[in-house]
């Protein structure tokens, strides 16, 4: 991986963090307790195969900022049993991306006055959140686990763009191909936005483009 590569991953979680402390976390109202996932790799009964646990790794490194906006958003963020410093790094990722990608596509709806969205829309999301950035983080740090996805599932037909969801679909869009060189520095509208109303007005005045 070239040099430039660590930068360009920094860049894109440190956008994650902006987005979700500006925009999101003042949203949230729910307090409750994340939910029950399941159990990661090193949890499985196969300790010793040397998958790397998050203690050794996630903790240390600008991947840990996943972790930390996770603990802010309840039931949304689905936990190993076990959940711990010995939990598989690269599980945690993925665990940590679902949660941010279904809270912030709830969010959003809610924010520009629309129905709650459906299950398989939040499963894509999930499930394409998880396995973009897992595989970003596979890479650049030479993992593998049972989290790491071959390919994406049919349900990327159901995604939204940053025409209807700007930040969800921003996420998205951002880690299909993180190190393209088109999508460094990351400049959008959203830049001059302060919080959701103003997204909303955006949207509203159909001037995304």
């Amino acid at each position: 991986m070239k040099p430039g590569d660590a930068v360009t991953f920094h860049q894109l979680l440190g956008r994650i963090a902006y987005f979700h402390t500006l925009f999101i976390e003042p949203a949230l109202t729910s307090s409750r307790q994340p939910g029950a996932g399941e159990p990661c790799c090193n949890h499985k009964g196969t300790a010793g195969d040397g998958r790397p646990d998050v203690g050794a790794m996630l903790a240390n490194t600008a991947w840990a900022v996943l972790d930390e906006i996770a603990a802010t958003i309840g039931e949304y963020l689905l936990l190993c049993p076990d959940a711990g410093h010995r939990c598989c790094a690269t599980c945690r990722v993925a665990a940590a991306s679902s949660a941010i990608a279904q809270v912030w596509t709830v969010t959003e709806h809610l924010a520009y006055d629309r129905p709650l969205p459906a299950t398989a829309l939040l499963r894509a999301c999930r499930t394409t959140a998880a396995t973009r950035l897992t595989l970003a983080f596979a890479e650049q740090h030479g993992t593998a686990c049972g989290a790491l996805p071959q390919a994406e599932t049919s349900d990327a037909g159901l995604l939204p763009d940053s025409d209807d969801l700007p930040l969800t679909g921003e996420l998205l869009a951002l880690w299909q191909d993180p190190l393209a060189a088109t999508r460094s520095p990351v400049v959008s509208w959203l830049n001059h936005c302060t919080d959701l109303n103003d997204i909303h007005r955006v949207l509203q005045q159909g001037g995304t483009k």
